[in-house]
């Protein structure tokens, strides 16, 4: 349709904008005085508004003046677009046609764009601090930054657990003490994952290894070795007997032993003394470092931290630092002729021949240091309890003990249900927060919705 055939909205012909009226038109006006009726007969909007006396079109004022202005403004500008078509309700149906289209980076542009700078600022720290904690805890990239001397230092630490591949000590093992292994095997590899060490699992199954003796669970002094010469960059070698588990693997050793060696060993055994061992010694002969209780005082000349439990040394679990001094004691302690002289005597074994080696050679104790038992080695209620719970010795749940240690759960108790026991109490102590959330509240609130109790 022409612009001289189209109906004009104003009164008396022609248009309000101007160059559109063609005064040149045959008929002397650029669209009929008759008002235009719609396909069903009734008046189109303009005759309407005519024919109830109001203006054709409202004014508007483009100035942009005033907040409340500027801010609809702004508001308006960022909401979805709405695809209009004139074309056929049929056609409407098209894919794409007559509904919401905002692309997504423009939605996400539209949001900043009205952010101001200082809180942009803050969202892209924000971003960066959760991009940084995904990156270095919660992927594989922690055990290797924690490995590195100046981050972490976890290459310094190597831990040995005494296992029994293949069958047991004494006899072939059952489904419980499949499991125990199992267990304790997997909370050590949890644990140098988390911190950067290593971990070396030792066979301690009776074997005949050495063609002169049996020497059974003597095999510690010679793993102790091995396990030096296999890792070069080790400093520190952790043993721990295979009826252990890590209550704390949220501690690691730094924070709980090494950034404060001096605050948590004594060296004077008087403090804690169940074998009376006569201390310090008073011989003549020797110097005045080694009738001195605590040594030369000095943290660096630590070379071996062990605890003592209600009947003397506990070697299920202690520290070897590389060095002359350990090398020299683990061939003194080693020694075949000790061995064949006194072994039927040592009912503990190899135990019994370090409380002999450290009452008898004074060299030995200038470097041995000794631990809380309840830091590293705990007992459970069972264990040394002729004389009933000693707060030395026992696990306590309050103080959030580091270690447990089932030694003797073989003779008489069940190792396997202390094993459960422990394992279920170190998991509901370490709880994140969003596992907190699920087993303490939905869990309470399904319980009494349905009255079952679940774990989520």
């Amino acid at each position: 349709m022409s612009l001289s055939r189209s109906p004009s909205p104003v009164p008396g012909g022609g248009w309000a904008s101007p160059g559109l009226t063609n005064n040149l038109s045959p008929s002397g006006r650029s669209s009929p005085t008759k008002a235009y009726a719609g396909s069903n007969g009734t008046p189109v909007m303009w005759e309407r508004q005519k024919n109830m006396g109001g203006a054709a079109y409202q004014s508007f004022s483009t100035q942009n003046q005033g907040f409340f202005s500027r801010h609809m403004r702004r508001i308006s500008s960022s909401l979805p677009r709405f695809k209009a078509d004139n074309t056929h309700g049929a056609e409407r149906e098209k894919i794409g046609q007559g509904r919401w289209n905002m692309p997504r980076l423009g939605r996400i542009r539209g949001i900043t764009g009205r952010m101001s700078r200082r809180t942009k600022m803050l969202l892209a720290f924000g971003l960066l601090f959760l991009l940084g904690y995904i990156i270095f805890y919660s992927t594989p990239l922690v055990y290797y930054y924690r490995r590195t001397s100046w981050l972490g230092g976890g290459q310094k630490f190597v831990i040995i657990l005494a296992a029994n591949v293949g069958g047991g000590v004494m006899e072939w093992k059952g489904a419980r003490e499949w499991a125990i292994e199992r267990d304790s095997i997997r909370n050590k590899k949890k644990y140098v994952a988390k911190w950067g060490y290593d971990l070396e699992i030792v066979d301690m199954s009776t074997k005949k290894r050495y063609a002169h003796e049996w020497r059974e669970s003597w095999e510690k002094v010679d793993f102790v070795r091995s396990t030096l010469r296999k890792y070069p960059k080790a400093e520190w070698v952790w043993w721990l007997d295979l009826n252990t588990f890590i209550m704390e693997p949220s501690k690691s050793l730094q924070d709980h032993i090494f950034d404060r060696v001096e605050d948590v060993t004594y060296r004077d055994i008087n403090e804690y003394n169940p074998l009376n061992i006569s201390h310090p010694p008073a011989d003549p002969y020797l110097d005045e470092l080694s009738k001195s209780p605590i040594g030369d005082g000095n943290p660096n000349s630590i070379h071996l931290m062990l605890s003592q439990d209600c009947s003397g040394f506990n070697l299920g679990s202690f520290f070897m630092r590389r060095g002359t001094w350990t090398d020299h004691l683990l061939d003194v302690w080693w020694d075949p002729v000790a061995y064949e002289q006194k072994h039927m005597e040592w009912e503990h074994k190899e135990q019994d021949a370090l409380e002999q080696l450290y009452t008898a050679q004074p060299w030995i104790r200038k470097s041995t240091a000794f631990l809380p038992q309840r830091m590293i080695n705990s007992f459970p209620t069972g264990a040394c309890s002729e004389k009933g719970n000693d707060p030395r010795i026992h696990y306590d749940q309050k103080d959030r003990d580091f270690l447990v240690n089932m030694a003797g759960c073989e003779w008489g108790r069940d190792c396997w249900g202390e094993m459960y026991n422990f394992r279920e109490l170190s998991y509901h102590l370490n709880r994140s927060l969003w596992e907190r959330f699920k087993e303490d509240l939905l869990c309470w609130i399904w319980f009494k919705l349905t009255g079952k109790k679940v774990k989520f």
